[in-house]
């Protein structure tokens, strides 16, 4: 009897729970339905403790969405992590993964979101860490750490809440727009949501991530990690003020182009989809801060599907190409694993707002809300220069990977055998065609009507062909412009290592610790406070001790002479 494996028993148990979770959804987004469970968990003389859960359409169908893309990535994970021998915690570490996240999404009280929310960072860390490498070591620890700020300011707006009588900040968010103490509150919600979300200045730990296996990145870089701190601000989006929402919007902007502008200097393969990432929730943060919460759900649902399926696609090219994450090693792919290509561009063209797919739904209507909205011009460049930049570097790695000539080793046999991989893929390559279309009906009932001049409204469409046009130019660069293009290299590597943005995360927040450190270590401890303290103290009564038992070794010459300085002390006295 052939042993069932606890992948086939996780992914059949997650799908099963997605399905059910999506017909909820719709029937309680018909019926127009909010549920509050409270269960009273201890009765103590008159202090209740009281675990409550929020059923709304939204986090009913956030939890489906969840649950699909994680049942499809531990499918995936059957054959990806196959031969490792830990794969049972591997699989159990996404298991609680994905429950941590769910606590967090039917969460309305700040206790219960900690739970979920530190559960996220302390799993994810465990997760990045699984390889056991330096490299994984440094990775784990940088997003810990930048992840720990977050947690931290979620601590200090638990603290704040003891002034209001309860935890469950839902009842408080008509009260929040009103009071000023409550805007701390609001800040260290901010605060915490984009620590989690990798914005400006916490973006760096998102590219290093990518240490942890490609099953991973596809469920932590789609829809469950970095798009907490989305779904926290879209529960919080009634409470931000005016001169928040401008400074954001800002932020969030700059952090879509900052990734957009370093994708196309990548040259790994992961971190180009994890860069994609990062400016796609700019995106998403961006609408939010402009005050379309619903928008910004839509979108975050669309893209957990194309990107899901895009960090898959990449983990079987890299399976495929002995781990190797270059894209310069790769090239003619089309013809090797045609599958897998298919997969892997209809995502890419999704994630690019190609016309009908997933992406062109959430995107297209994003860029006209942002056209019809009260923006100033910074903010208008760089929406549009920004999706120009996503076109720019998707087809770059198209080319790169896809089309160009194999550079990886001779006589290289790549193949599209891997069936439970494929299995895994092609359960969201059916999302990523219908489920923009599905969604647009069920999330806006109502269409919303946007009138523009004609030049505005194919404006999205003339960025995409102009960034298309840069990104295959751009990829035909070679060896002779590389070495002309190093005149500019100091430019160039401000944009390439995202603003400088990892070594002021790692030697800015230790070098100068470390070197203070040593300075005072030198010239304090080991310096002039030694020389007249410790060491000093131990020299002078060493010595002394040294100089005492000359003398107490009955020595006659030394007698004498104590005998005759005794007396001329008498002498003197006398």
């Amino acid at each position: 009897m052939k042993k069932i494996s606890i992948c086939y028993i996780g992914s059949l148990s997650l799908l099963m729970l997605s399905l059910s979770m999506f017909f909820m959804s719709l029937f309680f987004l018909m019926k127009d339905l909010v549920y509050f469970i409270e269960l009273d968990l201890i009765s103590l003389n008159s202090s209740s403790f009281v675990m409550t859960i929020l059923l709304d359409w939204m986090s009913l169908m956030f939890m489906s969405f969840v649950m699909f893309i994680s049942s499809m990535v531990i499918l995936y994970s059957e054959e990806y992590m196959h031969g490792d021998l830990t794969i049972n915690r591997f699989i159990m570490l996404v298991l609680m993964f994905v429950l941590s996240m769910i606590f967090l999404i039917i969460s309305p009280n700040l206790v219960s979101i900690l739970l979920g929310w530190d559960g996220l960072g302390l799993v994810s860390y465990c997760l990045v860490i699984y390889y056991q490498n330096v490299k994984s070591y440094n990775a784990g620890m940088i997003t810990a750490l930048s992840n720990r700020i977050g947690d931290v300011a979620l601590l200090l707006a638990i603290s704040w809440m003891l002034n209001y009588g309860s935890w469950n900040y839902i009842f408080y968010l008509d009260i929040m727009k009103n009071d000023f103490c409550m805007e701390f509150i609001m800040y260290m919600i901010v605060l915490a949501a984009f620590t989690k979300s990798a914005q400006i200045p916490f973006s760096s730990w998102l590219p290093a991530a990518m240490a942890a296996p490609t099953p991973v990145s596809s469920l932590v870089h789609s829809s469950t990690l970095v798009t907490a701190g989305v779904y926290l601000l879209i529960r919080f989006n009634f409470v931000f003020s005016n001169q928040l929402m401008c400074m954001m919007l800002l932020i969030s902007t700059l952090t879509m182009f900052m990734s957009g502008i370093g994708a196309n200097f990548e040259f790994d393969l992961k971190k180009i989809i994890a860069l994609s990432t990062l400016s796609q929730l700019g995106l998403m943060m961006s609408i939010l801060f402009m005050g379309d919460s619903v928008l910004s759900f839509f979108h975050l649902l669309t893209h957990a599907m194309f990107k899901a399926l895009l960090f898959m696609c990449a983990g079987s090219i890299i399976h495929n190409f002995k781990n190797c994450q270059d894209i310069r090693y790769m090239g003619g792919l089309m013809l090797q694993m045609p599958l897998t290509c298919s997969f892997f561009n209809i995502s890419n063209l999704a994630l690019c707002g190609f016309p009908f797919l997933a992406g062109f739904y959430s995107k297209d209507l994003i860029l006209e809300t942002c056209s019809l909205s009260y923006v100033n011009i910074l903010i208008y460049f760089l929406f549009y220069f920004s999706t120009g930049l996503t076109m720019c570097y998707s087809l770059r790695l198209c080319y790169y990977s896809l089309i160009g000539a194999l550079n990886f080793k001779s006589f290289m046999m790549l193949n599209d055998n891997g069936l439970i991989m494929l299995k895994g893929m092609s359960g969201l390559f059916m999302m990523v065609i219908f489920s923009g279309s599905m969604l647009s009906w069920l999330v806006f009932p109502t269409p919303s009507m946007i009138c523009l001049p004609f030049l505005m409204k194919i404006m999205a469409l003339l960025v995409t062909i102009i960034g298309a046009i840069f990104g295959f130019e751009m990829s035909k660069f070679y060896l002779t412009w590389f070495s002309q293009v190093l005149i500019y290299h100091s430019g160039l590597y401000f944009f390439a290592t995202m603003w400088f943005m990892p070594f002021i995360s790692t030697f800015g927040v230790n070098y100068y610790f470390l070197f203070l450190g040593n300075y005072i270590n030198k010239n304090f401890d080991q310096g002039w406070s030694e020389y007249f303290g410790g060491r000093g103290l131990y020299n002078f009564l060493k010595n002394f001790s040294v100089n005492y038992q000359l003398v107490e070794n009955n020595s006659m010459k030394i007698y004498f002479l104590m005998f005759i300085l005794w007396i001329m002390i008498l002498f003197i006295m006398l």
